[in-house]
């Protein structure tokens, strides 16, 4: 007992240090789903006042006074305005609560400011949800959320405090309680139309992927990622790689280095697209991109039927792009049919065959020139068109991701210098050579290839897949594919990027197999799949997904109010649920201290109430002083019996001594 004493076996921490050291992380935990769209200014100042905390509280300093704090909370707030030019709105408004809450650690004079911290880090977990709802980011809020409950509970001890592992434990518990009543709020509280967290203005925040200008290095750095654009589930057997091209923008008007839109090109006209051959049914769930282009297999039958939108919410132009009433600001799912064998406006008029020649004058004098040689050497239109592809074969050309950077003539530097390039710089050079060679052409932009998820069965494109190529307007045949690309890398349609263009980097981690069957690979197929059904189920359970669960339940044509008494009746019935086994476990009072409760019941309305540190024998004497004499005898022999019985040695039955005391509480009137 004497080693007990001793330093080794004294707490390292007090209580209020170990207490306020847990606080500080669980407030730690709740930034960090914050630090990856909040400025970097932001994290760097809130983990440098984290760490100031922490050492305050280690070295049992005091807390700084406000003549420190002020100036700190005026130059971040003088921060927050020159970054976000206000301080009103979902970004400036989001960075002041994270600035708020770690400097309220360090004015934490009272325990007002204690719950103030824990309750504005419950609030700011939420508002992380205002920019990524991923699964990733539910696990790090529940984990956040469990140190924060744990926190509180530690506050709230008086006396001996239990060890961290079983606060943690309890903190769990108290979460693991609220998620069935979560699960029947989220299936059953009525559902408003459109994203939960989104916010007006915030289409264009934080999205990747194509856009509607092409320049020579556009495409190669969108590729470096691996996000997914879009999963496509066909009907039928996926097509052979040669026709996965999936169709995006189109890109008439060039500026001398900059391709970019005809926004003048009006909507589809009869008998503008002739098709032929089997169609390809695409069921397509499409990442929001912030832009309103869709995308479908080349080229689309007409309208895609959108989920929960009317046929009228988008449109198919002449230029055979899908393009969206509105900017894509949340996930869409939509079914749409393609032909790969098509004959597309084979009668153009005569403008949109002017708009495919044009060129700029003054730019690029050596590709001009060499087209006007093999425009003067083939007169037929499909030689040309395989005398520039056999040229990208025989040529050094070759296909990398690291291009050199090109001057104001970036064509002559890339096919008469340089000679490396992307899909951008192929496409775009092959096309004016073919308008030089008064042959018209335009440029499409959109994704070539994607790979099949072997775990849920969907075909994944990612950004990685992001691909450019020609079209040419021939005589008689319409506007035809040609992908220059595939001249000079024939595996990167074939096959993938990862054949063509070695990848650096955990990149090319992920496809170390020669078949693309390594474990990194079946990994991230495992993750992949596991966020599309989360996105699924989900992210996108909507009205209509809530409307089918109530339908297969047997509840037809409900409305609002309906809707939130079953959730009312339901989450009861969960909650009974729960506490049925709560109560079959607590612990069970015996006869004898039932009829002394009772007791203790009656003298706290006659007289005075038993104090909880109170026992019968300390009760009783502070009674002989209150109660009169003509109950006290009856009292007396009460608690003596119940002492005697409860804390003795009596051997008489517990039944029969319990009568006698109802007998003896019968009598203390």
């Amino acid at each position: 007992m004497k080693s007990m004493q001793s330093p080794w076996f004294r707490p390292i921490l007090s209580r209020d240090k170990s207490d306020t050291l847990l606080l500080i992380f669980a407030c730690f935990c709740v930034l960090l789903p914050h630090a990856t769209h909040i400025k970097w200014w932001v994290s760097l100042a809130s983990a440098l006042l984290l760490i100031w905390r922490g050492w305050l509280t280690l070295n049992g300093k005091r807390l700084p006074p406000s003549l420190v704090l002020l100036p700190i909370a005026l130059l971040m707030m003088g921060g927050v305005f020159l970054t976000h030019k206000t301080f009103f709105g979902r970004e400036a408004g989001v960075t002041m609560l994270v600035l708020l809450l770690t400097c309220k650690l360090l004015e934490m004079h009272a325990k007002r400011d204690l719950f103030v911290v824990i309750f504005l880090g419950f609030f700011l977990l939420l508002t992380s949800f205002f920019y990524q709802q991923t699964i990733g980011t539910a696990f790090v809020t529940m984990l956040a959320l469990c140190f924060l409950l744990t926190a509180q509970l530690s506050f709230h001890y008086t006396g001996v405090v239990p060890p961290l592992k079983q606060r943690l434990k309890l903190g769990a518990s108290i979460l693991g309680l609220a998620i069935p009543v979560t699960v029947i709020a989220f299936l059953l509280f009525p559902r408003i139309q459109g994203p939960l967290w989104g916010l007006p203005g915030d289409a264009q925040t934080g999205r990747t992927g194509l856009s509607g200008s092409m320049a020579p290095g556009n495409i190669s750095e969108l590729v470096l990622s691996e996000d997914i654009a879009f999963r496509v589930l066909f009907s039928q057997a996926v097509p052979q790689k040669s026709l996965l091209y999936w169709r995006g923008v189109v890109m008439t008007d060039f500026d001398g280095r900059t391709w970019s839109q005809d926004e003048r090109m009006g909507p589809l006209s009869k008998n503008h697209v002739v098709f032929s051959g089997n169609k390809i049914r695409q069921e397509i769930i499409l990442e929001p991109n912030g832009q309103n282009w869709m995308f479908a297999l080349d080229v689309t039958a007409g309208q895609p039927q959108i989920e929960g939108a009317p046929i009228t919410s988008s449109l198919v132009n002449a230029q055979m792009e899908i393009r969206n009433a509105r900017n894509i600001s949340q996930r869409m799912r939509y079914t749409v049919d393609s032909y790969p064998a098509y004959r597309l406006e084979t009668n153009a008029s005569r403008n949109t065959l002017l708009a495919a020649l044009q060129l700029p004058e003054g730019y690029n004098p050596r590709t001009v020139a060499f087209a006007n040689k093999l425009r003067a050497t083939y007169q037929d239109n499909q030689q040309l068109i395989g005398a520039v592809l056999n040229h990208f074969r025989r040529e050094a050309f070759s296909y990398t991701l690291e291009p050199s950077r090109l001057g104001v003539h970036s064509v002559d530097e890339f096919l008469f210098d340089t000679k490396a390039g992307f899909c951008e710089h192929y496409s775009s050079a092959f096309v004016i050579l073919m308008r030089a060679a008064k042959i018209p052409a335009r440029v499409v932009t959109g994704y070539q290839g994607g790979a099949m998820n072997t775990v849920d069965d969907y075909f994944e494109i990612r950004q990685s897949d992001a691909h450019a190529w020609a079209e040419v307007w021939l005589e008689g045949q319409g506007w035809v594919r040609v992908d220059p690309t595939a001249a000079v890398a024939p595996e990167r349609v074939m096959q993938s990027l990862n054949y063509a263009v070695p990848r650096r980097g955990l990149a090319g981690l992920v496809n170390l197999g020669p078949t693309g069957t390594s474990l990194l690979n079946v990994a991230r197929m495992q993750w992949d799949a596991i966020n599309n059904s989360w996105n699924q189920w989900v992210l996108n359970y909507n009205q209509s997904s809530q409307k089918s669960l109530l339908n297969s339940l047997g509840f037809l044509e409900v409305d609002w109010a309906q809707i939130t008494l079953l959730f009312f009746i339901a989450a009861s019935l969960v909650i009974g649920m729960m506490a049925l086994p709560l109560m079959r476990d607590r612990q069970r009072i015996s006869a004898l201290d039932k009829v002394y409760f009772s007791f203790c019941r009656k003298m706290a309305r006659k007289t005075a109430a038993r104090d909880m540190h109170e026992g019968p024998h300390a009760y009783l004497q502070r009674l002989r002083a209150v109660l009169p004499a003509t109950e006290m005898a009856s009292a007396e022999r009460f608690l003596l019996l119940y002492a005697a019985t409860r804390y003795g040695k009596i051997s008489e039955p517990e039944a029969l001594v319990v009568r006698r005391l109802k007998t003896l509480l019968a009598e203390c009137r």
